[in-house]
């Protein structure tokens, strides 16, 4: 009598069963539309033949596995997945081999076992909602006689360290062996493959990581498989397809001899691993082992290697002169002219010369940032050029720090050997700047950190979005002198107060900084300082910052000093709490009937071209770029003045003209390796006002009769004769008028920037890092002047004729508006629900809501699309308390939660 083995079996209209001979199984890639741009687009235009065509060339490519997902904002993915399947299934040559059903979303991986034949493989499902439900999910997937992935995530989140994969993949094994009755062989494990070679250490052994886990749970779970996304690896190197590659191939030879079975990857994109060049090979062998890496030098080779197979541009020829003086002047020099060319020799030459590498910081290297700071203070040097000269200083810095390490621990163990105590010198002074919680700007912070460590200070940066307790706690254990708050969103401004009055329950004796858009001095005097007795002083810009700092941290200066300032913000207060009203309002009846006169009954507005929302995924950035508005970018680098006339004014002119030049070669490197994604989402809906105030949307896709309800608030200060009294809501069409009107909405983000901020991080790289994050604000701004223009001529379509330039565009000489929430005509940042809601929520617009409404990623814009000709942007101003109660009644909110957003706004 034979015995069945228990082999993984697997089936389209052939078995595909994996014998331990059967080495390795390649699941083809490309019918993926979140992989594949070319499969994304044929399904988006219906063309499901055409798309076939990509399955077939996968299986002629040798993939033993198709791998199939559909998931997409713009695609419904349960239709398109039944569709594709169905298709799949008629077309012999490609339903011969099993077929993986690969969704986020468990309805899509239902629909998709409705439609397939044979044993299929689920792709995935996990414990990241907790056991209960990945017990109720894969018990479907044997319903249906599904082999399972299974991801190694948890409740904790996702597993990247050998421990964690392995523990997550043996409870899940458990799990599904004992209490919902799967064969060992029918489930595989994802231990998931994350990118190396970003540049931060703590990724370096990520590849070693998987490589052991997988070694273990084949040890542990003999008959279970092993799978991973393999291009996932080389995330770094994209663009660069000859070294990934090289990257894949050398993974998988290791990653194969550990026990990995079959992996996602482009079937007709694998090199041979012995025909992949000596130098690559090794280069690729030492990342993915993590070895000869230290210091991030096995990355750094490759980073080097990746950029010779690309480079082909004119070596620039320059002037090395000044290489033939002493190395303290060449430090100098690279210091002041930000160059970093020469900082690895020069700097290892000044650690030979002087007695203790502590020396070459406290000497040279100080110095020159000395002469950094002279410049900078009497305004012969600008802020990008400092930021470029705190790249040097960071870097020489990073190549001293080991052997600082080391003669520390040397005096430790010499004192502990002589029985004497072992004090280290205080230091320099410790600055700990942090963004508030809820807030996720912080271009403005890291300018700041920049100032302050060129001149000495240690900065410790925590980021965006923290909480209060963590930046006390952080502060007290390690005892700053002095905390910086930024913030860039209204609710900030609650935040620091909370800060300062936490910090006075503490007890703490910190002096703190406020800075950011939305802080103003009259707003840190008269909410902020009054908590906090310490010392509360509001820092207008970067270049003001060492000032405050130095005198804080002076004891001669200190008191006077925060006596002075003090002194400042009660006068402040006072003003501010005795002020006389000179500016009289209305009651909040009359406002409204003092309203924008518009002759509805005489008036048809333009339709659009359709209802609903639409998605650009991956928007030409080229295009976009056309459109940038450069003056905002100046100012972030506190360079003021008007484009172009900036670029040759006469005092910051040349440094301007260095700075767009450097703007704009970052950008063609942006555009041309695919750095960021331009992700825009545009929808219309059918609207009427109530006469008044408030604005009723139809939002058919929530069903036939959802309305949303719209609030606006409207200007309530007396006006002279004549002039209205502006609410949002006059420029859409009363329900009892003729008109049908209608309203739009938009939201427009930048993807990608987090893992090149990191690499400059790694590299520290200060300017490149700021650079980034301005080019990308400005990327942002332009693609939503991008979409509203096409949104006048194209999508809605009410000024078809339309021919601005993009001066014309930037000064808003354009029909119709663009109002954002939190902004002056409608401050209420709590509507953004309502419109992120209409147009798909987080998934179609790529864009989430911190709990601050604070928009992430960072470069970031929204905002409603009116079309009437005589709509205007203006300012709400100051509402009376008559208003507030109505609003407040409008939107079912409590009168505390309302006036959190609304605070400046209000008497």
């Amino acid at each position: 009598m034979s015995v069945i083995k228990p082999y993984s079996r697997f089936s389209g209209l052939e078995p595909l069963v994996v014998r331990p001979e059967t080495n390795f199984l390649n699941v083809g890639e490309r019918t993926n539309v979140t992989g594949s741009k070319k499969f994304a687009r044929l399904i988006r235009e219906n063309k499901y033949e055409e798309a076939l065509s990509i399955a077939r060339q996968q299986v002629e490519n040798g993939a033993q596995i198709i791998d199939v997902n559909m998931d997409d904002a713009l695609l419904d993915g349960v239709h398109a997945m039944t569709t594709f399947i169905n298709l799949m299934q008629s077309e012999p040559d490609i339903a011969k081999i099993p077929l993986m059903i690969d969704s986020s979303k468990f309805e899509i991986i239902e629909a998709g076992l409705k439609c397939v034949q044979g044993k299929s493989i689920v792709n995935s499902i996990s414990m990241k909602e907790g056991e209960e439900k990945f017990i109720e999910q894969a018990r479907i997937c044997r319903m249906y006689g599904a082999s399972v992935i299974v991801m190694a995530f948890d409740e904790k989140g996702q597993a990247d360290t050998k421990q964690r994969k392995v523990e997550i993949c043996h409870r899940a094994y458990k799990i599904l062996t004992e209490q919902v009755g799967f064969a060992p062989q029918d489930i595989i494990f994802d231990p998931n493959i994350f990118a190396i070679a970003t540049g931060l250490e703590e990724h370096n052994n990520y590849g070693v990581d998987f490589v052991e886990a997988t070694k273990e749970i084949k040890a542990l779970m003999p008959l279970t498989k092993v799978s991973g996304g393999v291009s996932n690896l080389s995330f770094s190197f994209r663009g660069n397809e000859h070294v990934r590659e090289a990257m894949h191939s050398v993974f998988l030879y290791y990653a194969i001899k550990a026990g990995m079975d079959m992996g996602i990857v482009n079937a007709g994109q694998l090199v041979v691993y012995d025909e992949i060049e000596p130098n690559l090979r090794n280069l690729c062998e030492d990342v993915i082992l993590n070895r000869n890496n230290d210091n991030n030098e096995a990355t750094e080779k490759l980073i080097n290697f990746a950029e010779t197979v690309k480079a082909k541009g004119k070596e620039i020829v320059k002037d090395e002169a000044w290489r033939n003086s002493s190395v303290e002047e060449r430090l100098k020099h690279s210091l002041v002219n930000g160059i970093t060319d020469y900082i690895d020799i020069d700097t290892e030459e000044a650690r030979q010369k002087y007695s203790a590498p502590l020396e070459v910081i406290e000497g040279p290297l100080m110095a020159g940032m000395d002469v950094v700071g002279d410049l900078f203070g009497a305004g012969k040097m600008f802020l990008p050029q400092v930021v470029k000269s705190a790249r040097v200083m960071k870097k020489s810095v990073a190549i001293l720090t080991p052997y600082i390490e080391q003669e520390k621990e040397d005096r430790k163990q010499a004192h502990l050997a002589a029985g004497t105590v072992n004090e280290e010198s205080a230091g320099a002074a410790k600055i700990l700047l942090a963004t508030v919680k809820g807030d996720v700007h912080d271009i403005g912070k890291n300018i700041v950190g920049v100032v302050l460590g060129c001149n000495g200070y240690d900065v410790i940066d925590l980021g965006v979005m923290v909480s209060t307790d963590k930046i006390l706690d952080t502060a007290q254990k390690e005892n700053v002198d002095i905390i910086g708050l930024s913030g860039l969103i209204t609710p900030s401004l609650d935040e620091m107060v909370h800060v300062a009055h936490e910090m006075k329950r503490r007890g703490m004796k910190q002096p703190l900084l406020i800075g950011g858009a939305t802080t103003s001095r009259m707003h840190t005097a008269v909410k902020i300082n009054p908590q906090y007795e310490e010392g509360v002083i509001h820092v207008l810009d970067a270049s003001r910052s060492v000032t405050v700092a130095g005198n804080l941290l002076s004891p001669e200066q200190k008191p006077a000093f925060l006596q002075g300032i003090q002194a400042e913000y009660e006068k402040l207060r006072d003003d501010f709490n005795n002020k006389k009203v000179v500016k009289q309002f209305l009651r909040f009846e009359e406002a409204q009937n003092n309203k924008v006169k518009i002759d509805w009954n005489n008036f048809t507005p333009v339709p659009p071209t359709f209802t609903g929302a639409k998605q650009f995924d991956a928007y030409d950035l080229e295009e976009i770029r056309s459109y940038i508005d450069w003056q905002p970018f100046f100012i972030a680098w506190e360079l003021h003045g008007k484009f172009p006339a900036i670029l040759s004014d006469s005092v910051v002119g040349v440094e301007a003209t260095k700075l767009y030049n450097d703007a704009n070669a970052l950008l063609d490197k942006i555009i041309k390796e695919k750095w960021l994604t331009a992700k825009g989402t545009i929808g219309f809906w059918l609207a009427n006002s109530d006469g008044k105030d408030s604005v009723s949307v139809l939002h058919e896709q929530a069903g036939p009769d959802e309305v949303v309800h719209l609030q606006f608030l409207r200007q309530q200060i007396k006006k002279t004769e004549g002039q209205p009294n502006i609410s949002l809501a006059d420029f859409i069409a009363p329900t009892d008028t003729k008109a049908q009107d209608h309203i739009g909405a938009f939201a427009v983000t930048i993807h990608g920037i987090e893992e090149h901020i990191k690499r400059f991080e790694a590299a520290h790289d200060d300017y490149n890092k700021i650079m980034l994050q301005a080019l990308a604000d400005r990327l942002a701004e332009a693609f939503a002047e991008v979409l509203h223009q096409r949104t006048r001529k194209e999508f809605w379509g009410y000024a078809k004729d339309e021919t601005l330039s993009n001066e014309d565009l930037i000064k808003e000489q354009y029909l119709g508006i663009r109002p954002a929430p939190g902004y002056p005509a409608c401050p209420d940042h709590t509507e953004k629900y309502k419109l992120f809601s209409l147009l798909g929520g987080e998934e179609a617009t790529g864009i989430h809501l911190t709990e601050s409404l604070a928009m992430y990623p960072a470069s970031s814009v929204c905002g409603w699309y009116f079309a009437h000709p005589e709509s205007k942007y203006f300012g709400v101003g100051k509402i009376e308390k008559d208003q507030l109660n109505d609003y407040t009644k409008r939107k079912g909110m409590s009168l505390e939660e309302v006036t959190r957003w609304l605070r400046p706004i209000l008497e």
